[in-house]
């Protein structure tokens, strides 16, 4: 959908109009929840992750500039409710480890190893899910919603220039990763000194 097409349900959206609301759900969803679900720490948070974001919207859409592109600036509003949920899962992660402490040590850890591996099930690209945060908001924003580094700039409210150099930080971290996993590959199809099929 054009910008220009969404705007006017934005104007009224902003001024309580519920039906409004329901059309920018529509028009939106797809896109909101692609990029939470890239850049959340745990997939299976991104139902939730996603309520925030639209509770986000009706709350600070008043602070929407009309004149601005929408989608920079919610792509913007995403990446801050993903950041804050992560935040606050930490919070809470705390939280179980004090209410654990002194239980059987194995229970914790059945429960630490339980959300690792449903994070390793549900993960899309391995190798962006172990970019720090910070590059994974870039590389996300640049190769999977297409943003130009000026966009992501605005979005993470950070100098271009340090857009570029995590971009680049990141490309030569995901090279690293994509050599380390194809030496790997090569050498695991060598057994007793014979090459085996792949």
């Amino acid at each position: 959908m054009k910008e220009s097409d969404l705007k006017p349900w934005l104007i009224r959206m902003s001024q309580g109009d519920d039906e409004a609301f329901q059309y920018v759900y529509q028009s939106t969803r797809d896109h909101a929840y692609r990029l939470i679900y890239f850049l959340a720490p745990y997939k299976q948070d991104a139902g939730d992750i996603m309520s925030e974001v639209y509770l986000e919207l009706f709350r600070s859409l008043s602070k929407y500039d009309i004149e601005q592109p929408f989608h920079a600036w919610f792509n913007g509003l995403i990446v801050r409710q993903v950041r804050s949920w992560k935040r606050s899962a930490w919070r809470r992660f705390r939280l179980l480890e004090r209410v654990t402490t002194g239980l059987d040590a194995p229970q914790h850890n059945d429960i630490e190893e339980h959300l690792l591996a449903l994070s390793d099930q549900l993960e899309v690209t391995p190798a962006v899910e172990k970019l720090s945060q910070k590059l994974k908001e870039v590389i996300v924003l640049r190769y999977y919603q297409d943003c130009p580094l000026e966009d992501i700039a605005v979005i993470l409210q950070i100098p271009v220039g340090t857009v570029k150099s995590r971009h680049h930080l990141a490309l030569k971290r995901l090279r690293h990763l994509f050599e380390v996993r194809n030496a790997g590959k090569e050498s695991s199809t060598y057994v007793n000194g014979k090459k085996t099929e792949a």
